[in-house]
């Protein structure tokens, strides 16, 4: 009995060891040829911080403001779409921003009406990658509710929690709260297309289920999108943490992982909040290939 369960043991161990491997070849291999792939930056609108050392709990960037961009993409993969966040929500539109509070969102244009100006309609959009489970994240969702929802494992749990965490809006994903939609939560890294050619890769810190997605484009490259792993680039320079963020120790091992991932692969890594940042990719509606 002994030497069977010693056996056992070192099967298990064995088949971690192999399946470790594996996501690693993923993360590291180029998108094989068959996958065509293409990429979009939308406009999901932008957020006024009027105390920017709300974003410090080292009581940085003290008498500052600033305008972060609320950043959204499409991934074609072929003939198969993700859209990787969806930004606030549309019922904003045509509204001003209400510059007294803490942070004042704003949007212009939604996500259907940049689809359509590139030949792509909504129910095109097989999945809806979610790099974590904030408001400005998940806002339009709901107009994708036939696809698939992939986010992170502890976002999804989040999203049932009481109290909710900060930021977290349930209302927003109600197709997949009420069992209407397939959602797929997301532990640790995931090969999204099974190809290694877009990584869905485990973040947390910001949140419980923050992720950070990896895009293997043929002639740009590697593009590293942070989701909110950091806001704004220098973040990653002085180890900024927010003080709403669920773990700080989680929070500066994700940003240094981030950060390592764009040095080794020679990544363009994109800010998701950054205005400068987004610069990195084509301006709508051109694409990085």
């Amino acid at each position: 009995m002994k030497t069977f369960a010693t056996l056992s043991t070192f099967s298990a161990f064995g088949a971690s060891l192999l399946a470790a491997g594996a996501a690693l070849l993923a993360l590291s291999a180029p998108a094989r040829a068959a996958a065509d792939l293409e990429l979009w930056r939308l406009d999901c609108g932008s957020v006024v911080v009027k105390d920017l050392s709300s974003f410090s709990d080292t009581f940085a960037y003290a008498g500052q403001s600033r305008t972060l961009t609320d950043s959204c993409y499409v991934i074609r993969h072929g003939a198969d779409y993700m859209l990787w966040d969806t930004g606030l929500p549309a019922a904003l539109i045509g509204k001003a921003p209400d510059l007294t509070q803490p942070l004042a969102p704003s949007l212009t244009v939604d996500i259907p009406a940049q689809l359509q100006k590139i030949g792509i309609k909504p129910e095109q959009i097989g999945i809806v990658g979610i790099s974590h489970n904030h408001f400005d994240h998940l806002g339009q969702a709901s107009t994708f509710s036939k696809a698939t929802l992939m986010i992170g494992a502890g976002d999804w749990q989040s999203l049932h929690e009481n109290p909710l965490p900060f930021g977290v809006m349930p209302a927003l994903v109600q197709p997949w709260m009420d069992g209407k939609a397939k959602v797929d939560p997301v532990a640790g890294d995931r090969d999204v297309f099974g190809d290694g050619s877009v990584m869905m890769l485990s973040m947390p810190g910001h949140t419980k289920g923050e992720t950070a997605l990896l895009v293997h484009l043929p002639k740009t490259g590697p593009v590293l999108l942070s989701g909110d792993v950091v806001h704004f680039e220098e973040q990653i320079a002085n180890n900024g943490v927010p003080p709403f963020n669920i773990d700080r120790a989680e929070s500066l091992a994700s940003m240094d992982r981030m950060n390592r991932i764009a040095q080794e692969l020679n990544a363009r890594l994109v800010v998701q909040h950054d205005a400068g940042d987004i610069g990195k990719l084509p301006a709508f509606p051109a694409s990085a290939r």
